[in-house]
């Protein structure tokens, strides 16, 4: 399974970022979550966006693109394989830089994919 890390992580249950972690742990996949707020999310603990984790395969953006920039060295020095913009969070400026390291992009919706069999 595909070590997925969620970027705008919150422990609020109305917002899609915790849907989905939640199904992407229901699913079989480890998440490390990254966000501003406290808390944890499907049993795993919010960080901070400080320690750089080495061993991604997939970021799923949640943070909006005038909230990003600050987040573009870590993001980018993660190394994933592939980063999700989802809905709302779509970042010509940041696809271009992580296509420029060759990061795989996708403009698309973590829970449809994975209700899809696309993840």
């Amino acid at each position: 399974m595909k070590k997925t890390l969620v970027i705008g992580a919150t422990p609020d249950p109305s917002r899609y970022a915790y849907l989905a972690a939640n199904k992407l742990v229901r699913y079989g996949h480890e998440i490390v979550n990254v966000g501003i707020k406290r808390g944890e999310v499907a049993g795993v603990p919010i960080e901070k966006p400080e320690a750089v984790h080495d061993d991604i395969d997939t970021i799923t953006m949640y943070v909006g693109t005038r909230n990003q920039k600050p987040l573009y060295d870590y993001i980018l020095d993660t190394k994933p394989k592939r980063i999700i913009f989802n809905p709302g969070t779509e970042n010509p400026e940041l696809e271009s830089m992580a296509r420029q390291r060759g990061i795989e992009t996708v403009e698309g919706c973590t829970l449809v994919m994975l209700s899809t069999g696309e993840f």
